[in-house]
């Protein structure tokens, strides 16, 4: 009797996940680089037994199985800052941090005291030898081309490391606009970098808040099943109650 209350207490924490993921995307609108999530959700079955069903019945619940992450190009802003860089199309910026290389589309970076240069976290940004990059304190005239490569008035720095990764649903939040993985990334060689622009969030807010709407309407049908439902087992049970009554 109580199976339908379940199913419809699983989706309605199927539904509650995805609010909260879409909130976080509205959250994000306006954060540089940031790709939309969704949830992705899966039957679950579970056999059950009960007197009239002595053999087990299949019951079909809602499972959130995990994220996908949407990882197409977001918009690009022009910012005109030296060391704001853009990726277009594939690829990850890979910044060292104390507990291992982190990747990152993220592409404001600033300079430390050291004059090394680092993002907003203040982990250093990579060079392809496995260097961060460092300028003389009278360097003044940044230069980024195309394929990575960092130069000033006095010659050619190094080369902005920028690698790809064979999935990257794999990649893992790591805080700060950086991912983390044990998948083994790719370096790009000639990758697709833009100085003086800023990649933006890709998310869609007329979309969002759609989905927002549709969230909510769905979770307020499901809340009605289960009223309406604790409302027919009471009067099963109030008549069940009065029929043995009587027979007594």
């Amino acid at each position: 009797m109580e199976n339908t209350s379940y199913i419809a207490l699983s989706r309605q924490s199927a539904l509650w996940r995805e609010m909260e993921v879409v909130a976080n995307n509205m959250a994000n609108t306006n954060t540089p680089s940031y790709k939309a999530e969704q949830v992705m959700f899966r039957d679950f079955m579970v056999k059950t037994k009960t007197d009239s069903t002595p053999f087990g019945r299949k019951v079909d619940f809602v499972q959130d199985a995990g994220l996908l992450r949407d990882t197409r190009e977001g918009p690009m802003s022009q910012t005109g800052a030296p060391l704001d860089i853009s990726i277009h199309n594939e690829g990850y910026f890979v910044v060292d941090t104390p507990s291992g290389p982190r990747y990152s589309r993220e592409g404001h970076f600033r300079l430390d005291e050291t004059g090394m240069v680092v993002n907003s976290a203040g982990y250093p940004l990579m060079q392809t030898s496995g260097q961060p990059i460092v300028f003389a304190p009278n360097e003044t005239q940044i230069t980024v081309s195309g394929d990575g490569t960092v130069s000033t008035e006095n010659g050619t720095i190094g080369q902005i490391r920028v690698v790809k990764f064979g999935n990257e649903q794999n990649l893992q939040n790591a805080g700060s606009g950086m991912f983390m993985t044990n998948d083994t990334p790719t370096n790009i060689d000639r990758p697709q970098l833009v100085q003086g622009m800023l990649e933006q969030s890709n998310v869609q807010p007329v979309t969002e808040m759609t989905n927002m709407m549709t969230i909510l309407r769905n979770y307020e049908g499901v809340q009605k099943l289960i009223d309406e439902e604790s409302t027919r087992q009471q009067q099963a049970l109030k008549i069940l109650s009065q029929t043995q009554s009587q027979s007594a």
